[in-house]
């Protein structure tokens, strides 16, 4: 059982809930006031609310208890890691891949994985989704960033959040996009008329996708996609809005014969390291399956 954090606060005024967001840096103010309503937090021994204001000299006891464990068994399931250190692994998904558990999909996920070789990520983010960020869909593959200590997933849903994070995919569409390059703005949110989709909607959430044009093939173009927002389905949503959808994906319009699975691959991904503050970036080439799609629109052409 862990020892409480004993604190006296020297400013007098603030909140209690901001007082220890800044001292315990490696914990969410929301973390902190559920701490705080459910009795873990204590100022001069009496429970407070989060919005109480505190007086110089106050003593404030926090106590943080061990994470509940993980909802989700361990698999030992075979990884792809191009990168790790203690506070965060980089791996590079395979297509087929579900990211975590959903109903229909208890086990065999890549959280099931990652519990297997890093144990302690059960307690990172909640246990439901220990250690993920972000997602990938289960029929795109490349590289995701998992967290593994408290102060990675705080800093990396940050950078997430600030856009500061570098998401470039690589993707084959039907036909060829006019102009070359450019940027699709356009809301994203659920299908109206299909709740499993999503669709650019009057009222959905921003999303920005830019795109420019690799190569051009007889009825197909290669692109390279960077994501500016994060949003369920975006890439394979907006190019299929702007009459271009990924090969291989029947979702959205992008059924293709010599294709068994959506031409999308997250090819490049960079971050700031959330304990050093190094610039990584890292690449992952396409896939061979992606490759043999492009060789074979290679061979049709005169």
């Amino acid at each position: 059982m862990p020892e409480p954090t004993l604190l006296t606060c020297l400013q007098e005024g603030q909140r209690v809930d901001a007082y220890l967001a800044a001292q315990r840096q490696d914990l969410s103010r929301a973390h902190i006031q559920r701490l705080i309503r459910e009795g873990h937090v204590r100022v001069n021994g009496a429970v407070v609310k989060p919005s109480a204001r505190m007086l110089a000299g106050d003593r404030i006891s926090l106590y943080v208890p061990d994470p509940l464990p993980s909802a989700v068994a361990p698999e030992p399931l075979p990884l792809v890691v191009v990168y790790e250190d203690s506070h965060v692994v980089v791996v590079d998904k395979p297509p087929g891949l579900t990211v975590h558990p959903a109903p229909g999909h208890p086990t065999g996920t890549l959280v099931n994985a990652l519990l297997a070789r890093y144990p302690e990520i059960a307690g990172v983010g909640g246990s439901a989704r220990p250690g993920i960020v972000h997602r990938l869909d289960a029929g795109t593959s490349g590289l995701m960033v998992v967290a593994r200590s408290p102060l990675a997933y705080l800093s990396l849903v940050r950078q997430i959040k600030e856009r500061s994070v570098t998401k470039v995919y690589l993707a084959l569409v039907r036909g060829h996009p006019a102009p070359l390059a450019g940027v699709i703005e356009a809301p994203i949110g659920r299908s109206t008329r299909d709740r499993l989709r999503m669709a650019v909607v009057a009222g959905g959430r921003e999303a920005v996708t830019e795109y420019r044009t690799l190569r051009q093939y007889k009825g197909f173009t290669f692109l390279e996609v960077r994501l500016h927002t994060g949003r369920t389905h975006q890439i394979r949503v907006h190019l299929s809005a702007m009459g271009h959808p990924v090969a291989g994906d029947p979702q959205y319009g992008g059924r293709t014969p010599f294709l068994k699975r959506q031409f999308l691959h997250a090819h490049r991904l960079g971050f700031q390291h959330p304990a050093t503050g190094e610039s990584l970036e890292l690449t992952s080439p396409l896939p061979e399956d992606l490759e043999r799609a492009l060789e074979g629109l290679e061979s049709e052409e005169p």
